[in-house]
């Protein structure tokens, strides 16, 4: 190890100083894992530690013949969306599996694994047959629609399912994946709830498999709250090396090398990590089989999904050199979007910490850094940079405020959530309305009744201001899966130096030869002419993408353009990019090219592929 990474990670020590005020990464652990049972729904257990939450949604599924009691509530509301549920369990198995030594250490290791089996629980209820996935209760309008308290609920309660005339292999994937994980999580301490979970997993990774299709094709009343952008691929590929990393099994290592092309697994360079889109999960698991020297037949392919894992990582750290380089505030925090924007930034510092701890364990040499545009990153920098993100959560920030409820002296007050805004039911066990809810409750100025202890907000905008009002949901509404990768990342500071992770950490010493492919997809940009107006020439470029792809058709083809000041043709903005317009363009075929056009008075922008499924 080098002298930077020991002198990075021995200042990482439980409490860390940051501009005079203490930060207890141990504390801020602790207050992670119980925030998610504020969010518990069912039968509390009696060693419940949220003691202003009470039972709730006694009779979910009960009008479909099925038991779909417990499980997580996603955000401030009272629905359980399958989706964002299954990827909050996913990151905290992976946490544990990740820092589980570390949590113990800590007195949390228990209360994580309890967390995981809370939700794991309700998986085996809702998958009562092999091609069969509820995958949501409640809906989001008639939710939205009404404050009340989850004790209260008089709103929907339907529950919607999945089956083979109804396919959502994003949805069956992740909750595969989740499965997969928490397998790992139980294998020594409850080895047969381990081995019913892997049942489950595999079962739902054929189904998802077999059955293709988008969820919320399947389960509208969804699209607007949990949409999938991204389609379902990125679902299957971290499905199958979930369950690679859960059964040693060599045919999800097959699917994950074979459908790598096809299902936009070497093909999606992307700065975004969250609950929609697990490419950037896929390609550091990839990278963590590769540097375990268990690739066999497909290193070459492994060696193609570590480059997209190190364009995340560099795009982090600024060392792209413009082509994706994730935005900052000025204090220095990564920002993607308005609302929300801590689910990404949680959810980075996570995959940074966990990508380090295992470059680290791989040993020494160029193989073992991170290959960025503006020049080779060592693991120290994401861990460094890792830790500067949590520190700007936890209160070293412009504005002196910890966007984690409960955690230090300044904190939101006045978090967008149901339950915490509404005095409890033990304390006043009166009935409210979805009417007086609002009237009374929703508006009311000043802070909750109930503290959501460990919450992780929305965080402030692009300009680091902030404005804690419980109606600004946009920032202040908490959700479970901002909390979940948190967790792993702030048991690894919590354990300083010496404190790298354990999954998988028998890693090959070999060197990682450079894969010598160049992408398939090529750019090239041309000044075909030029006018002066005004004062200022302004130039019309054309943009030409080619598949130089042999035998194989790019699909789902997304482009990302940087430093673009004037209008374009040609292109549609989407999610992650821009994506080629009309039918004719949606596909290009071997050899093919398609082109667009833009116009501005500056230097050519920066344009490149951000992500393509070849088939």
């Amino acid at each position: 190890m080098g002298l930077l990474a020991i002198l990075v990670l021995a200042a990482m020590a439980q409490v860390s100083y940051c501009g005079g005020a203490a930060i207890d990464y141990g504390k801020a652990l602790s207050k992670s894992i119980l925030f998610l049972e504020a969010q518990r729904s069912g039968v509390l257990p009696g060693d419940q530690r949220v003691s202003w939450r009470a039972n709730s949604g006694l009779l979910d599924g009960k009008a479909n013949g099925v038991d779909l009691t417990g499980g997580y509530y996603d955000a401030g509301d009272n629905v359980k969306f399958g989706l964002p549920m299954a990827f909050t369990v996913t990151m905290m198995s992976w946490s544990v599996l990740e820092y589980g030594e570390q949590m113990g250490a800590a007195g949390e290791l228990g209360h994580a694994m309890e967390a995981i089996k809370w939700g794991t629980d309700y998986f085996v209820k809702a998958h009562p047959e092999p091609n069969v996935l509820y995958g949501e209760v409640g809906d989001g309008d008639t939710d939205h629609n009404c404050w009340q308290r989850p004790e209260d609920m008089t709103t929907s309660r339907q529950a919607y399912r999945l089956d083979t005339q109804h396919p959502g292999s994003d949805l069956a994937g992740e909750t595969a994946a989740a499965m997969a994980a928490a397998s790992l999580v139980f294998r020594r301490s409850n080895p047969g709830y381990a081995s019913q979970l892997l049942q489950h997993s595999k079962q739902l990774f054929d189904f998802a498999d077999k059955y293709r299709g988008r969820y919320d094709a399947s389960i509208p009343v969804a699209r607007n709250y949990y949409g999938s952008v991204s389609g379902y691929g990125d679902e299957l590929l971290w499905a199958a090396a979930w369950l690679f990393h859960a059964t040693s099994d060599g045919q999800y290592l097959d699917y994950l090398a074979n459908h790598a092309d096809a299902l936009g697994g070497t093909g999606w360079s992307t700065s975004e990590f969250g609950w929609d889109i697990k490419y950037p999960g896929v390609q550091v698991l990839a990278a963590k089989i590769l540097l375990q020297g268990k690739a066999g037949a497909h290193a070459a392919v492994l060696r193609r999904y570590r480059q997209r894992a190190d364009f995340f990582a560099c795009s982090c750290l600024g060392k792209q050199g413009g082509s994706g380089d994730v935005q900052r505030t000025p204090g220095g925090l990564l920002y993607h979007q308005k609302w929300n924007n801590l689910q990404f930034v949680t959810s980075a510092s996570f995959l940074l910490v966990a990508y380090s701890d295992s470059l680290v364990s791989a040993g020494q040499g160029a193989a073992t850094k991170v290959q960025c545009s503006s020049g080779a990153a060592a693991p120290s920098e994401l861990m460094a940079f890792a830790k500067s993100q949590v520190d700007y959560i936890l209160g070293s920030n412009p504005r002196g405020t910890s966007y984690m409820v409960g955690y230090g002296n300044v904190y939101p007050r006045e978090a967008h959530h149901r339950g915490a805004s509404i005095v409890s039911v033990k304390s006043n066990p009166a009935f409210v309305s979805c009417h007086d809810g609002y009237s009374s409750w929703y508006g009311r100025k000043g802070s909750n009744p109930n503290l959501l202890d460990g919450a992780i907000v929305g965080g402030p905008d692009e300009h680091d201001n902030f404005s804690d009002e419980r109606n600004n949901y946009e920032q202040t509404e908490a959700t479970t899966y901002n909390s979940a990768p948190f967790m792993g990342v702030l048991a690894r500071l919590a354990a300083g130096h010496g404190g790298g992770g354990r999954f998988g950490r028998s890693l090959s010493d070999a060197a990682d030869e450079e894969d010598k492919h160049a992408s398939p997809i090529a750019i090239e940009q041309k000044a075909t002419r030029s006018w002066t107006e005004k004062g200022q020439t302004y130039r019309r470029y054309v943009a030409t993408v080619t598949n130089r792809s042999p035998n194989k058709t790019a699909h789902e083809l997304h482009i990302g353009i940087a430093k673009l000041y004037g209008p374009v043709w040609g292109l549609d903005k989407a999610r992650y990019g821009y994506v080629l317009r009309g039918a004719a363009a949606a596909s290009v075929p071997a050899g093919g090219s398609v082109v667009f056009v833009y116009v501005h008075a500056a230097p050519p922008a920066n344009v490149w592929v951000t992500g393509y499924k070849l088939v």
